[in-house]
């Protein structure tokens, strides 16, 4: 399994960006897909997920960019996009795809990361 994201790159304050993984090789529908972002010095937290539960997608997002960032996948092209609006200089960072099985993100499969900096 390969996840190769894109997208990244540098935008002022109350800009967006709009992020893409491509994922390719053994994932299917019911995988969680997640984006998670790493800025220097701190450890790597998670943005934010999409899953099926029961049929039913669900999003899941982290508080500090409710509201400001949306997750979707297109399952037909394998890939799994991050909107980013309204964006504040804390989400600089490197930002990370993930799937796995579960939201647990255990055994996650993870892409190369695309640097987002956004300047105030």
């Amino acid at each position: 399994v390969q996840l190769q994201a894109s997208g990244g790159g540098s935008v002022q304050a109350g800009g967006s960006l709009s992020l893409s993984c491509s994922i390719s090789g053994g994932i299917d529908s019911n995988y969680a897909l997640g984006w998670f972002r790493q800025a220097p010095g701190k450890e790597r937290e998670f943005v934010a997920s999409i899953k099926f539960n029961w049929k039913v997608e669900r999003t899941d997002y982290a508080d500090s960019v409710k509201g400001r960032f949306t997750i979707s996948r297109d399952n037909a092209k394998n890939t799994v996009y991050l909107q980013m609006n309204s964006l504040k200089p804390e989400d600089t960072a490197v930002y990370y795809c993930a799937a796995d099985r579960t939201t647990k993100w255990a055994r996650a499969y993870w892409g190369q990361g695309t640097q987002v900096t956004v300047s105030s």
